[in-house]
């Protein structure tokens, strides 16, 4: 009986895990579709195109943030995981907060920082224990951006 209540649990969180990430086959389907197979997202963008990004983070402190993008007819023509270098390292000074959430979603964890600023951090996938973190001025701009060690955590451990 133990053995049978531990073997159902860990199923269902397979399940849940592999339910979290997109199903294949998404391309060109409505934003219905999405909906259906991811339930609601955790955010929606507009688009410069007029069309919608929709996020999937996993969190609050989830190391994957599926974008989902939406052309202006409602279809979808990218599904990303953002939570990787390549789209931390194309994040610039200059860039508003509210881009920066567009780009890569919500953040983990906001400090106010001296003078009305923030610094938002972001987990994400990596076997060094990194955070990426963005740090924003008194007006929502970025001002700086960088790698740090994750609070708590013993890269040499």
């Amino acid at each position: 009986m133990k053995f049978t209540l531990i073997t159902a649990l860990a199923t269902c969180l397979l399940v849940a895990c592999a339910a979290y990430k997109p199903p294949p086959g998404l391309m060109g389907r409505a934003e219905a579709d999405v909906l259906q197979a991811m339930g609601q997202p955790t955010n929606r963008y507009t688009l410069p195109n007029s069309g919608r990004r929709l996020e999937y983070a996993k969190g609050p402190s989830g190391r994957d943030t599926y974008m989902v993008d939406l052309d202006s007819q409602g279809r979808v023509v990218q599904v990303e995981q953002v939570l990787e270098p390549r789209y931390f390292d194309a994040v610039n000074p200059g860039l508003k907060s509210d881009e920066l959430l567009r780009f890569i979603g919500r953040p983990c964890e906001r400090v106010g920082v001296r003078g009305g600023g923030q610094i938002w951090s972001w987990r994400f996938q990596n076997t060094d224990c990194l955070w990426w973190q963005a740090q924003l001025d008194a007006q929502g701009v970025v001002t700086n951006t960088g790698y740090t060690s994750a609070p708590g955590c013993d890269p040499g451990a």
